[in-house]
């Protein structure tokens, strides 16, 4: 709503729907990066129908089962019941569906639509997430695929890099055996760069290769004191750690970073706390987390950001806290500390600011502010980047400058004929649904290489619902957000699973909570009669009968823009419709139907 007609009287934006606008009004897919249809897993959940929830939430999507647990959810993030009062938790009532009739069911299905079966092969380097969406998308479509491993399991940093109480290893193993079935070939231990390069699978006769070989080096600080014994590299404790390799720890241990590896790391590492606040406002805080586990009685996390720039999740760093983990925010590491060529702890000095006015990271440090942690363990956790080892054979493909490899960013193919790349060797470190949305991109990439014709899209289609017979849950408007319930501080043992997921009767509830945007009250101009039954009956106040003159089009080529300007017009404000129906029921002349926008989901695999 606008003042721009010269007077104090309000204009109003208004543009005419299209299908762009109906799929904008869905914001849980759109933020989603695979597309999945949350809003139409979550309805079958609030209905009981478990099975159909599974089916959608699987089918654009080969890691449904992983990120039930730890997806970072866009979607829920753009939930539109969030502006009401909480989103529905949607990433819990996607483990509560594959719980039931996913790998861990036993029940998983395989895709009802696979193509006949082709005389082309292709090669995926890396079976984590962006290798396995890659080749699922492949296979369905009837090619041969192969992936190469370098490590002796599945997953990437899934299985080498989340912990067990967060990502259980047998639901890995589990997501990655139905992508199998569908006929594709694993070669475990096979490393790019040191038992074959990129020529070699082009000799061997693969017509594509997709590589995705993850960011699992870590990045490194140049601090004074970096030599000493008890200094460890993130990646590397995560990944001997998560192989079932011993590591010893000091009682003490020092996390150096703020992203979620560093709490990882910090919560598997204590062995147990109180969880208080210290006096100093430092406050207990995912490298911590897994050093709790390690049995460490003490565990900082010391980190440049402010608690509010810091970029791990806000529930890890919560958990981590209840946890006992102390977290010293705003802090830059001076230089380690040691005694006899062992850690004796780290010095820090205050921090001002980490970015500029402009948004680059450039920290400004406050001098004579210097105080000391004690600690036997010191753990980097900054960062990950591309092992440059692995790409050591192949010096025709072209890298950025950070070391990652350089790709068209639409098709994601490198420089190099026929091979294309994408996740984190790609993009640097991002979150399982970013890596698993690039391995479905490059397969679409890939057979229109190969095949040289664009690959199918998702079909839509709108379906009018029984005015009389709809109605939304009782109390939805008002129900409260359902907690995720999780195994309390006291009794979280070793790295079994903290959270616990929803009873079948808590995911309905929470499912019903569900707003339905993909529902939708149409209008026939032809059949109102602008008698404003349906603005007076609507609870949310979001219909307003306003004269066309008040209307400021956004699309100039509007079939209303030449309208009489002494009319009058009914506009919606999307934001705030709550889809309960009553203004169809109210309309004395059906001129409201409510539709539902269905998406073909086959399509789209």
């Amino acid at each position: 709503m606008s003042a721009t007609d010269g007077t104090n009287e309000p204009t109003f934006e208004v543009v005419i729907p299209d299908l762009n606008y109906y799929l904008d009004l869905i914001p849980c897919r759109k933020a989603c990066p695979v597309q999945t249809h949350a809003g139409r897993y979550v309805q079958a959940i609030a209905r009981g129908n478990f099975r159909e929830a599974y089916e959608v939430a699987s089918m654009p999507n080969p890691l449904a089962s992983i990120c039930g647990r730890v997806c970072a959810h866009p979607c829920e993030t753009a939930c539109r019941r969030g502006l009401i009062d909480e989103p529905i938790s949607i990433r819990a009532l996607k483990r509560a569906a594959c719980e039931r009739f996913g790998p861990e069911s036993g029940q998983a299905f395989l895709p009802k639509r696979r193509a006949e079966p082709k005389e082309i092969n292709v090669a995926v380097v890396g079976a984590g997430p962006a290798g396995i969406s890659c080749a699922y998308y492949l296979a369905l479509n009837g090619y041969q695929v192969t992936i190469f491993e370098s490590t002796p399991v599945v997953g990437g940093m899934l299985y080498l890099g989340i912990p067990e109480y967060r990502l259980p290893r047998y639901l890995i193993r589990m997501e990655f055996e139905r992508v199998l079935r569908l006929g594709v070939q694993l070669k475990a231990g096979w490393a790019l760069g040191r038992d074959f390069s990129l020529r070699t699978l082009k000799d061997q006769g693969f017509d594509a290769t997709f590589i995705a070989i993850g960011a699992s080096k870590s990045k490194t600080l140049a601090l004074p004191g970096s030599d000493l014994d008890g200094v460890i590299n993130g990646i590397d404790f995560l990944i001997n750690v998560n192989l079932g390799y011993k590591v010893e720890l000091e009682d003490k241990v020092i996390v150096i970073g703020g992203g979620n590896v560093a709490i990882d790391i910090a919560r598997s590492a204590l062995r147990e706390s109180e969880g208080e606040e210290t006096d100093d406002g430092s406050t207990t805080i995912d490298a911590a987390r897994m050093a709790l586990r390690l049995g460490a009685k003490e565990v900082h996390v010391v980190c440049l950001e402010n608690w509010h720039e810091m970029p791990a999740y806000r529930y890890e760093i919560e958990e981590a806290l209840a946890e006992g983990i102390i977290l010293h925010t705003s802090r830059a590491p001076r230089r380690i500390l040691g005694s006899k060529g062992q850690v004796a702890g780290i010095e820090v000095v205050d921090v001002l600011s980490v970015f500029d006015s402009e948004g680059r990271f450039n920290p400004i440090l406050l001098e004579n502010t210097e105080s000391q942690i004690e600690g036997g363990t010191v753990i980097m956790a900054i960062g990950q980047q591309v092992d440059a080892a692995s790409l050591a054979l192949d010096p025709d493909l072209k890298l950025n400058q950070n070391g990652t490899i350089q790709v068209d960013e639409t098709t994601l193919s490198t420089n190099v004929e026929g091979v294309f790349a994408g996740g984190d060797a790609v993009f640097g470190p991002r979150v399982v649904i970013d890596s698993a949305a690039n391995g479905k991109r490059a397969a679409r990439s890939i057979m229109e290489y190969l095949q040289g014709y664009p690959q199918s899209t998702t079909s839509y289609h709108f379906e009018t619902m029984e005015t009389n017979s709809y109605s939304m849950p009782d109390g939805y408007e008002r129900a409260c957000r359902e907690k995720v319930p999780q195994v309390s501080v006291g009794r979280r043992i070793g790295f079994a699973e903290v959270e616990l997921g929803y009873s079948t009767e808590q995911a309905q509830k929470e499912a019903q909570r569900c707003l339905k945007c993909n529902i939708n009250t149409i209008f026939n101009a032809e059949k109102c009669i602008l008698c404003a039954g349906c603005v007076d009956v609507c609870p949310e106040n979001c219909l307003v009968l306003v004269p066309v003159s008040k209307l400021d089009f956004k699309r100039i080529d509007s079939p209303i823009t030449g309208a009489n300007q002494n009319s009058w017009a009914i506009i919606k404000d999307e934001a705030r419709c709550i889809r309960c129906g009553l203004c169809a029921k109210r309309c004395p002349t059906g001129a409201i139907t409510m539709e539902r926008l269905v998406f073909d989901e086959y399509s789209n695999a």
